[in-house]
């Protein structure tokens, strides 16, 4: 491998700070990365498993499933910017692999493939729309409720 040229492209190797980034805890973030994401994949497939969808039906434990992920993400990144002087690993681990794996947009994208057929199409634009608006909704409750809850325990 030729050290002149870049491995990410957004490092530049002549410029130290960003050369740290390739250090080898980045391999270690990868592994906590890759633990989280497969222990929330596991957890979506429990829930699709325990909530089948069925064609031209709306898929609720996928929508379900997108929008809890949407709100813990919020829940999240209060605690761990806002709350906690967490450590390094946490985000990684729960942000990017766990709810990372849980959520499924991918999902999202050929359920709405699958529904775009005569009959349902307005049921694939009701899931297209809702997903999306819960989904931010979601984020944002989970941001304000878990800054309300923890400023009221600090003044406490």
């Amino acid at each position: 491998m030729d050290l002149e040229e870049p491995v990410d492209p957004d490092v530049d190797l002549h410029v130290p700070a960003q050369r740290r980034e390739l250090a080898w805890h980045h391999g270690l973030i990868l592994g906590v990365i890759a633990l989280g994401g497969g222990l929330g994949a596991l957890a979506r497939y429990g829930l699709a498993q325990l909530w089948p969808t069925h064609p031209g039906r709306f898929p609720w434990a996928t929508f379900v499933t997108n929008v809890l992920g949407c709100l813990l993400i919020g829940v999240l990144m209060v605690l761990v910017t806002e709350v906690w002087a967490a450590h390094p690993l946490v985000r990684p681990f729960l942000g990017v692999g766990f709810l990372g794996g849980f959520t499924t947009f991918s999902t999202y994208a050929v359920e709405t493939r699958g529904l775009l057929t005569p009959g349902t199409i307005g049921l694939a634009f009701v899931y297209v729309a809702g997903t999306l608006v819960a989904a931010l909704l979601a984020t944002l409750a989970g941001v304000q409720a878990t800054r309300t809850l923890t400023r009221e325990r600090v003044s406490t």
